[in-house]
């Protein structure tokens, strides 16, 4: 694994994040022994990462995290968490208030099995915007809550999330300096969409690191296809399917090219995140991770995918 320092957090993150949302079924059943299995695998191959979220598995993914984490050395590794979002048989809720929040990272903690949390993160700060108060809110009212904590060591760093950068950015210039730590982008630092290079000068200026999430922008960057739920409009699950048939007549599964390239090539972002309830998989994401890049198959598939890079799409 590399390291890399995380803003001014003072952590130096793995370069390859392990994301607990596959612990809470998020993706499809999974049977909880190979779950913490996989935790364990993640930590013995270097990982010192973890990411997880009340809102995956209606709580299921931080209840089996926790099992894990009882039965590994707090120093091993760093943990973020969330609030905010928050579901259950398919119907999603949102609640950004500042008691919500405060009571959210102490039942956090309990599923968890820790008493203090590295990061907490305000979860897709973009459903706050379309809720009163919209993101003016989250300034105001969450990130005040969380600071608090912070104050009392609670938690020990603050940041935010969501999938359209722009709303990052809006949350950090309404901010006191110093309030947002971290940030955490997915889908925007894959081989089909490299928005989020645009905003680094932002983020590094204000001394805030940046944590990338899903290298297989949600199944899109992957020989099996993405799944039908996923909503990228057509034309790029097209463009995506024809780059991965390109990868696998080359003998080089796109699965790897893809992990690789958000991993490999640009360590101002702190570090990746991928999620697997399943050990193998993690042990193979590794190996990807370790293996030389091939540029020059970068190149030709960002050339396939065309003009469908960047295409944007709503979160779900």
């Amino acid at each position: 694994m590399v390291y890399n320092e995380l803003g001014k957090t003072g952590m130096k993150l793995s370069n390859l994040g392990f994301g607990a949302s596959s612990l809470g079924g998020v993706f499809h059943d999974i049977r909880e022994a190979e779950g913490i299995q996989a935790v364990f695998t993640a930590i013995e191959k270097g990982i010192n990462f973890i990411d997880v979220s009340p809102y995956y598995g209606h709580y299921k993914a931080e209840t089996v995290l926790g099992k894990a984490l009882k039965d590994i050395p707090r120093d091993k590794y760093y943990l973020s968490t969330k609030v905010g979002r928050y579901g259950k048989d398919g119907v999603n809720t949102w609640d950004y208030s500042a008691q919500r929040v405060t009571d959210s990272v102490y039942e956090s903690m309990e599923r968890l099995n820790i008493d203090y949390i590295d990061i907490i993160n305000v979860h897709d700060v973009e459903f706050q915007a379309g809720l009163e108060g919209g993101l003016q809110k989250v300034v105001d009212e969450t990130l005040p809550a969380l600071v608090k904590l912070r104050e009392k060591g609670v938690v020990k760093h603050v940041g935010i999330t969501d999938l359209q950068p722009e709303n990052l950015k809006w949350v950090i210039e309404h901010s006191e300096p110093g309030t947002v730590e971290s940030v955490l982008s997915f889908c925007h630092y894959c081989l089909n969409d490299e928005l989020l290079l645009d905003y680094l000068d932002f983020f590094e200026a204000r001394g805030i690191g940046v944590i990338n999430a899903s290298p297989f922008s949600m199944g899109l960057l992957s020989q099996r296809g993405a799944p039908a739920w996923h909503p990228a409009p057509e034309s790029l699950k097209e463009a995506c399917r024809k780059a991965a048939d390109y990868c696998t007549s080359k003998g080089y599964p796109i699965e790897k090219l893809a992990i690789q390239y958000s991993t490999s090539l640009n360590p101002r972002i702190a570090t990746t995140l991928f999620s697997s309830a399943n050990p193998k998989n993690v042990i193979k994401n590794v190996e990807y991770v370790n293996a030389p890049i091939d540029e020059q198959l970068v190149g030709e598939v960002q050339q396939i995918i065309g003009n469908q890079m960047r295409t944007r799409w709503k979160n779900t």
